[in-house]
């Protein structure tokens, strides 16, 4: 985090000190865009709680879940979403400056069979399993994803400036920040159970950013982002029963490759 904030003052100085001969985006402008993300997720402590169990997992560790490259993943349009995507529309109050709500589709998923610190209560057929304080993470006794995923829904604001520009071309970079609420899809199955199966308000999110587009005729773009942010979900639905529920919190680094549309209407 200290990284991308020292990242966004360097560029906030430099946006400063380098003159613009013209806005990056005119006041009146909305914009669209969709792409593609890649995540990294801190290890993170996960409490469950149900009727008879009441438990710890402490540092487990977690990766995103990339889809193969192909025409059939990434472009057919039924099947547009099952990437991890990011989906945003803003509008621009002023010269340079954007507000903006969108989706960042992020996929979570626990790594399988790692070994970790465990604290609390468990149900009486796993408590064999606990060595030395530690439990293997076994499929019968637990796995979990956010792979429906991740949902990051915000709202950002944005500051861009223009760096270059040569006829139909220009260079702009930006910075922003923004909060929202996650709206996942767990995918758990905890001591076999059913496990949950529907969207659930799970809790909230804060981020910043930075990065740089370039934009062809005032109207097509490509852009890189990187995004870094905190997540703490203290709802998070496991199984069939509203009684069994786990919570967590971690950070986030998130790298973004998006095209999009600026438009006047």
């Amino acid at each position: 985090m200290k990284k991308l904030l020292l990242s966004t003052l360097l560029i906030v100085f430099s946006c400063v000190l380098v003159a613009q001969t013209e806005p990056a985006y005119k006041k009146g402008k909305f914009f669209a865009f969709w792409g593609w993300n890649r995540a990294h997720y801190t290890n993170s402590t996960i409490n469950f709680k149900g009727d008879d169990y009441d438990f710890k997992l402490y540092r487990t560790v977690a990766h995103d879940k990339l889809s193969s490259v192909s025409y059939h993943n990434y472009l057919q349009l039924n099947r547009i979403t099952i990437p991890q995507t990011n989906f945003r529309i803003g509008y621009f109050f002023k010269d340079n400056m954007a507000i903006s709500i969108g989706v960042d589709h992020m996929k979570y998923v626990m790594d399988q069979n790692q070994t970790v610190k465990i604290s609390g209560k468990v149900p009486s057929q796993f408590e064999d399993r606990i060595q030395d304080g530690q439990i293997k993470l076994t499929e019968d006794f637990l796995t979990f994803e956010h792979t429906d995923g991740l949902n990051y829904i915000n709202a950002e604001f944005e500051y861009y400036h223009n760096f270059y520009k040569n006829g139909i071309l220009k260079i702009n970079g930006l910075v922003g920040g923004g909060a929202g609420f996650l709206l996942p899809k767990t995918n758990a199955t905890l001591f076999d159970q059913e496990r949950h199966d529907d969207f659930h308000l799970a809790g909230y999110g804060l981020n910043a950013k930075v990065g740089a587009d370039v934009l062809l005729w005032d109207l097509f773009f490509l852009r890189c982002e990187g995004k870094e942010g905190y997540i703490n979900m203290p709802s998070i639905r496991t199984t069939g029963s509203s009684r069994d529920k786990a919570s967590q919190h971690f950070w986030f680094a998130e790298i973004d490759f998006l095209f999009g549309f600026a438009w006047h209407f």
